[in-house]
């Protein structure tokens, strides 16, 4: 497919990345490490159809980052014990948030603001979907978003209880996403 290199480059640096950051301070730190981990995938898959217009770009960008932030949500307790943290410093400290592992009211008020900020980003999903002239591309590119979306719901159905198994949504509620 004449696949650039790189994208494939940022998912390298995306793991050394992962060898020297443990936390990451601020939103835009962590938007930076999903230039590298999650980005990069979405870039790839444009360009296997051979679309590669910045438009599209920025909103593949935001889908993938989006898709990245909802394993994080998902993931804090797996994340906590490989010595990792993907909720950003200062938002913790905006929300209160002392301890990331177990529940408190807290730690639920920052999982909703950060899904929140995955929210507007998988909103670009069905926008890409559309750019890339709908049909059966088109579509399975918005279904992966919108099972994104699905997954922020089934945090939400699980009352953002990330202790007790990883919330994710039924069979049910994904076909329903792909009818959608």
């Amino acid at each position: 497919c004449s696949l650039p290199s790189e994208p494939l480059l940022r998912l390298i640096e995306a793991n050394r990345i992962d060898q020297r950051i443990s936390e990451y301070a601020t939103w835009a730190d962590l938007k930076h490490y999903c230039v590298h981990s999650a980005d990069p995938v979405g870039r790839l898959v444009l360009g296997v159809l051979g679309r590669a217009e910045p438009e599209l770009v920025a909103l593949s960008d935001d889908v993938c980052t989006g898709l990245q932030l909802v394993n994080f949500l998902q993931d804090v307790p797996r994340d906590l014990a490989l010595g990792r943290d993907y909720l950003p410093v200062d938002d913790r400290a905006r929300f209160g948030v002392t301890e990331l592992d177990r529940p408190s009211p807290e730690l639920r008020a920052l999982l909703e603001f950060e899904a929140d900020r995955a929210r507007g980003l998988l909103a670009s999903g069905e926008e890409l979907g559309r750019r890339l002239g709908g049909g059966r591309i088109g579509r399975s590119v918005a279904l992966f978003a919108r099972g994104g979306l699905a997954t922020l719901e089934a945090l939400e159905r699980a009352d953002w209880d990330i202790f007790n198994g990883r919330p994710r949504p039924s069979r049910a509620r994904l076909a329903l996403a792909a009818i959608r």
